[in-house]
């Protein structure tokens, strides 16, 4: 999948005009359920970077549920062949909504398709909305409603509360496909390799979501040594049962893998909750919890 930014689009076409899109308009954090109903059957679709919020309210501003990257590679899974970028600043937050269309959407993009969720607005004091896009004749617009599942609407809002939760199982169902995280791997004080079970430390990055404190079966895939995922029991929390004084840590042990990850990239792709973060009365009570997480582990990694 190609990506362009869309101010580099504008600079070629220098009044000749462009291609035809029919192109999926959005956000899309987390690229969930919902959101595939939208991008799917598109050739293009068209996002901002960073999130809007992040320019207009930045005290609201969301934990998001994907890197860039990730969101682009979600994105191309679904067959898109182009994802255009909008670098969102304060300058574009205060074009109007018909001149988004107008200059975006028609000018620059030459779409005969816009897909775009219900609830989706866009414009200055997000004045435009999807009944703007559908009396507009210069192309056609498909508006999707909102998704339920079970009765509960797909929204990225709501998939970070179940993540805060803990509960990643309804939120992978939601999203389509398991939550993932990643990050550098960086050295803590080898209180894990000391309990017998080394973990590989990464510090979650605050501007991301994550799931809430506890211990849950993951896969863990990364580059050599780790040439192929493996199953991870991993921690999120601050290790309530020693007095370390650190920070929030996601700490992994990886079944099975014996080798050094220190400053690689590790990504995790997050399948069931297996516990809550608890006090163990001494080390020797942790580690047979452990021991029985890393057997729980194991047993649905094996049945995912």
């Amino acid at each position: 999948m190609k990506v362009t930014r869309l101010p580099d689009i504008e600079r070629s076409l220098k009044g000749t005009g462009g291609r035809e899109r029919s192109v999926a308009v959005g956000t899309f954090d987390g690229v969930h359920l919902g959101h595939r109903e939208v991008i799917a059957g598109s050739d293009s679709a068209l996002t901002f970077d960073p999130h809007p919020v992040t320019v207009v309210a930045p005290q609201h501003t969301p934990k998001l549920l994907t890197t860039f990257e990730r969101k682009a590679e979600l994105i191309a899974s679904l067959g898109v062949q182009e994802l255009i970028v909008i670098p969102f600043d304060a300058d574009f937050a205060r074009r109007p909504a018909d001149e988004f269309v107008d200059e975006v959407l028609v000018g620059a993009l030459g779409a005969r398709q816009v897909s775009v969720g219900e609830n989706f607005r866009f414009g200055h004091r997000a004045q435009g909305d999807a009944r703007l896009l559908a009396a507009d004749e210069r192309f056609a617009t498909v508006v999707h409603p909102l998704l339920e599942v079970d009765g509960e609407v797909v929204s990225s809002s709501h998939i970070r509360g179940l993540l805060l939760a803990g509960d990643v199982a309804e939120a992978n169902r939601m999203l389509g496909a398991p939550f993932e995280l990643s990050g550098e791997v960086t050295r803590g004080d080898a209180r894990g390799r000391e309990l017998g079970f080394p973990t590989a430390n990464i510090v979650p990055d605050e501007s991301l979501a994550y799931p809430g404190h506890g211990v849950y079966a993951c896969l863990a895939a990364g580059r050599p040594p780790l040439s192929a995922a493996v199953p991870a029991a991993v921690s999120i929390g601050v290790r309530p049962t020693f007095e370390t004084g650190r920070a929030e840590l996601i700490e992994a042990y990886l079944l099975d893998f014996e080798g050094d990850l220190y400053g690689r990239q590790l990504r995790l792709e997050f399948l069931e909750r297996l516990r809550g973060e608890r006090r163990f009365e001494d080390p020797e009570a942790l580690i047979e919890q452990m021991g029985r997480d890393v057997e729980r582990t194991r047993a649905i990694a094996q049945a995912d």
